[in-house]
């Protein structure tokens, strides 16, 4: 064992100490593969020095001082499941593995909390608060693999997102390790003005200001009644004006997702909540789709969607997770694709699109989805290259296909971020948009930087994350 792995097997015990290369190489890398990576790929080429398995918060403590003490970059590590590389260790460095953080230490059933250890999966919490008629509000794809702490720090966005909102807002309180080794602990409580809410310095943030050991959260009562429904549109701008009246009057369905692909224009919808509320919202909704054109095809289609919803997390977990990276490399689609998550102004989103395509089709990039989910601002678009041009090449693939799909990926984002928006809204930057985020952030990125050097002034926090 080298002195690096020595030292932190005095503070955690040696057996909660990685450092075999097969454990380096499965934890230095999250879902994203080099393909996708487009301009970081060069990132993929270092792994960690080492994993440590802390037991508590005091062990996360001590392991961080250490590490700032000796200047050793530390990556907070929750379900290794991120689809940006928030978690390459590009310089190296600790992986700081917060699975053992896995305990829900309390449930409150009058204030609707649910207090939970950073390493906590999701799933584990649904499975915890269901004997208490609770359930999270956060309800991503990921619910079988992601863990809390990884959630709050990419400020993810779930399918119940139209009616609870994107992880941070369901951050009542956080215990959170400083990269000195001190201990913050704020309160839980919905609101306050005694000074910022420093939970929001944290959520978002990818672990670049310190390590979320702990979180409040609030969690929800389980319906008492459910209604599935789905509206067709004759095109893609009818339906978008259908979901902004729907905002407008502020009926906020539990899953809100239009889409538009090969099969038409679909509107999925589920409305949960007590009775009375969950048949007037969804009267009034069916009433605002038939005045935007739309008409009713019946509850079959989204409860299918929403019966499958989490099905490529489990074929993730049994195939992947876990598993060397170039097997989960080779985890490609039938060819090469992307996703993308824009949130824009609402009353730039059409044209937004209209803008956007033209853009791809000069490059041959073909748009197989676009889709609204949540609310009118967050757009998404599904994008593969024209025709099936692969030969041997990275990953099997043609280079000058992976270069100009990466070329007009940066065009429509940056399209983004010129008409006011930002370029993702889902899944945070990690590496992989890491390059863009500076015309996006502008003076902004200034003030970040600042508060890095306070709180960080040997820069160990996950590094080369957020421009920081």
């Amino acid at each position: 064992m080298g002195d690096l792995a020595a030292s932190l097997a005095q503070i955690v015990g040696p057996e909660h100490v990685l450092a075999e290369p097969a454990e380096l190489d499965r934890y230095s890398a999250d879902a994203l593969t080099p393909y996708r990576a487009y301009y970081a790929d060069a990132a993929f080429d270092r792994l960690a020095d080492v994993v440590v398995r802390p037991a508590d918060t005091a062990q996360v403590s001590q392991v961080v001082a250490f590490a700032q003490r000796n200047s050793i970059p530390v990556i907070p590590y929750g379900g290794g499941t991120g689809v940006m590389g928030g978690i390459l260790p590009v310089q190296g460095g600790i992986i700081l593995d917060l699975g053992r953080l896995n305990r829900v230490l309390r449930v409150d059933t009058v204030s609707q909390t649910a207090e939970v250890e950073a390493g906590l999966i999701l799933q584990d919490l649904y499975d915890a608060l269901e004997p208490h008629g609770l359930m999270p509000g956060h309800d991503p794809y990921s619910v079988p693999i992601a863990s809390v702490a990884g959630t709050i720090s990419t400020n993810g966005v779930g399918y119940r997102a139209a009616a609870f909102g994107p992880m941070g807002d369901q951050v009542v309180a956080l215990e959170v390790v400083l990269p000195d080794g001190r201990v913050i602990e704020t309160r839980p409580v919905p609101k306050q003005s005694s000074g910022p809410n420093l939970n929001h310095l944290f959520i978002g943030s990818e672990g670049v200001f310190g390590v979320i050991t702990r979180a409040t959260l609030r969690v929800f009562r389980q319906p008492e009644a459910a209604e599935y429904a789905t509206m067709e549109f004759a095109d893609f701008d009818a339906g978008f004006r259908a979901v902004s009246e729907m905002a407008a009057l502020g009926i906020r369905p539990t899953l809100l997702d239009l889409t538009e692909d090969s099969e038409g224009v679909l509107l999925h919808l589920l409305f949960e909540g007590y009775r009375e509320g969950v048949d007037a919202a969804l009267r009034r909704t069916m009433s605002v789709c038939d005045e935007a054109g739309g008409w009713n095809v019946g509850p079959e289609p989204t409860l299918s969607y929403w019966k499958h919803r989490h099905d490529s997390a489990l074929n993730y977990r049994q195939t992947a997770l876990g598993r060397p990276r170039e097997e989960r490399w080779q985890r490609q689609w039938g060819r090469t694709f992307d996703y993308l998550h824009m949130s824009l102004p609402a009353d730039r989103v059409l044209e937004y699109r209209r803008r956007a395509d033209r853009m791809l089709e000069a490059r041959q990039i073909g748009v197989v989805e676009y889709c609204l989910w949540s609310r009118p601002e967050f757009f998404s678009m599904l994008v593969v290259p024209d025709g099936d041009r692969r030969v041997v090449g990275r990953d099997g693939y043609d280079p000058e296909v992976r270069a100009n799909l990466a070329a007009g990926v940066d065009e429509v984002l940056t399209l983004a971020q010129d008409m006011g928006g930002i370029m993702e809204y889902c899944h945070g930057v990690g590496i992989k948009l890491h390059h863009l985020l500076g015309r996006e952030l502008g003076v902004s990125r200034d003030a970040m930087l600042d508060i890095k050097r306070a709180l960080d002034p040997a820069g160990i926090m996950n590094p080369g994350k957020l421009t920081l």
